[in-house]
């Protein structure tokens, strides 16, 4: 059995969680999330806690158990709290603006890269180069944040590029110059 699987998941005020079908279903304040279920696990909402248990011990089962205990604590996060992600963008002329639901970015090359926000997800972006990617879906949350973070690394000379709010880049001494 795993050991991730074994803890309750509490349900916050006006979450609810349901299990049909092979399909979680989580409804809160913020919105519903869906998620497919493969394996022996089985769902039970115990008045303010679900509990997942296995059908079998098999080992892919028990992965499983780990797993899906995981994505539906995520899942009851999101609709309660939501996640959100921060990213700063640093260096000369390096900026960003949200255009309806594109993502502009200036950053050195060429030509500006325009990013398509997706749906279900709320990205705000200040004049002083921060980028707040928020939603209800941490996997879409993470994926969209770590795109942007992609398109400009932070170098460790300078400090530019993106990178996230807690994140701390190791900066290295560049040439002195002297014989």
């Amino acid at each position: 059995m795993s050991k991730v699987g074994k803890l309750p998941v509490a349900l916050p005020a006006g979450v609810t969680v349901t299990f049909a079908n092979n399909v979680i279903s989580v409804k809160g304040p913020k919105g519903e999330l869906k998620q497919d279920v493969v394996g022996d696990i089985d769902i039970k909402v115990q008045g303010t806690e679900v509990v997942l248990t296995t059908k079998n011990d098999a080992k892919q089962t028990n992965a499983y158990h780990g797993l899906y205990r995981s994505l539906l604590s995520n899942m009851v996060k999101g609709v309660s709290e939501g996640f959100t992600k921060t990213l700063v963008i640093t260096g000369v002329g390096y900026r960003a603006e949200v255009k309806g639901k594109e993502l502009v970015l200036n950053l050195g090359y060429s030509s500006d890269y325009i990013a398509i926000i997706p749906e279900g997800l709320t990205v705000v972006a200040t004049p002083d180069g921060k980028v707040t990617i928020s939603g209800i879906d941490k996997q879409l949350v993470g994926e969209f944040s770590s795109q942007i973070r992609k398109l400009r690394k932070p170098e460790p000379y300078k400090g530019k590029g993106i990178r996230y709010d807690n994140e701390v880049i190791r900066r290295k001494v560049g040439k002195t110059g002297v014989k």
